[in-house]
């Protein structure tokens, strides 16, 4: 598949909102869509969010980006989400490669769900590894783990 990524920009809002809703992530912490709606809107706003478009311009997911939002010195990784239809298609590969490619970083961060099983699993395939443990960081009685990826040949 033919895939794009390029800065998110309003008219990406709609898709990005039905990507994160659909998802594990989404209907655990954004279950309303005035949820999704400040979150996107405010990685839009600050330039940070993403978006993955094929051929047609079709938006087939996103991701938010925060360049320093670990330790102030690391990107992480903040929000992912693929549209249901175009899952296990390499899209969440494409995304970890773009901010491989241009996260200037010896090290990449996130956190996924305890619930999440199915991603931990995906980022671990992807090079990452567990190292910590956020009990309630979020919603209580969810932990959270913190994954990092490090890097060959990138600066510190």
């Amino acid at each position: 598949m033919d895939v794009s990524i390029i800065k998110a920009e309003n008219k990406h809002l709609n898709d990005c909102i039905i990507a994160l809703q659909k998802s594990e992530l989404g209907r655990i912490y954004f279950s309303t869509e005035n949820k999704a709606l400040n979150a996107i809107s405010e990685g839009m706003g600050k330039g940070e969010i993403s978006v993955a478009i094929n051929g047609d311009n079709i938006v087939l997911g996103f991701m938010w980006i925060i360049e320093n939002g670990v330790f102030h010195s690391f990107p992480y990784l903040h929000i992912v989400a693929v549209k249901e239809e175009f899952r296990g298609l390499g899209i969440g590969r494409e995304f970890l490669n773009y901010m491989e490619r241009v996260c200037n970083s010896s090290k990449l961060f996130l956190v996924v769900a305890d619930f999440n099983t199915g991603a931990k699993k995906f980022y671990i395939k992807n090079g990452f590894k567990e190292v910590g443990r956020i009990p309630d960081l979020y919603k209580n009685g969810v932990t959270e783990f913190l994954m990092m990826k490090e890097l060959q040949g990138k600066k510190l």
